[in-house]
């Protein structure tokens, strides 16, 4: 299988590159360091199979596996990660993702799952939580555009005037956003939101 490998962390890549390039049926054909360069060299090369990393500049492994959704692309995707966050893991379901597998993987479980994405199964490491299939995102669409705008220092009034809604409408929402993720204060809302990856 041809794959493709995008991570931001020049010394990871390089380690998984030659490790991955050992195993007799998988080479690897490009590296990417951020997600515009992943994105063009999967266009333009047609891997098998493209392993990305979540958090890269430009565009994330989240933003890369919507984008192939968008234009159809076969390739198959796994998303390499860190964050155990179900909104990431939530978001990489609904763009199709076959793959969500922990960073410190050993090799040969990540040349496993590669081999079972690209046979058409999903490979979801063990260690995250099955709870993830679970736990929806309790936030409207609107509720995290408003919490997303508390998050980046804005007034009830200012983010009024940004959604062209009322202070009141925000201060409602502000205080729906509250409820649902069971904080005390504004800025407890937003570090359990940006924990459970729930921040657009």
């Amino acid at each position: 299988m041809k794959v493709i490998i995008a991570e931001d962390q020049r010394m990871l890549r390089g380690a998984l590159s030659a490790l991955l390039d050992l195993e007799d049926d998988i080479e690897i054909i490009g590296q990417a360091e951020q997600g515009e360069e992943a994105l063009r060299m999967i266009v333009e090369l047609n891997p098998d199979l493209c392993l990305l990393d979540i958090e890269m500049p430009r565009m994330t492994g989240l933003d890369i596996a919507e984008r192939l959704q968008e234009l159809g692309h076969p390739c198959r995707v796994v998303i390499l990660t860190t964050f155990s966050r179900a909104g990431y893991f939530q978001r990489a379901m609904k763009a199709g993702v076959q793959g969500y597998l922990l960073k410190d993987s050993p090799i040969d479980e990540l040349s496993s799952a590669l081999r079972k994405v690209h046979a058409g199964g999903k490979a979801i490491s063990p260690e995250l939580a099955f709870s993830f299939w679970e736990a929806e995102n309790p936030l409207t669409d609107r509720e995290q555009e408003v919490l997303m705008l508390v998050a980046q220092g804005m007034s009830a009034n200012e983010i009024a005037r940004e959604l062209f809604l009322s202070g009141g409408t925000v201060r409602n929402y502000v205080s729906e956003i509250m409820q649902k993720l069971e904080a005390k204060n504004r800025i407890e809302a937003i570090q359990i939101a940006e924990k459970k990856g729930w921040l657009k």
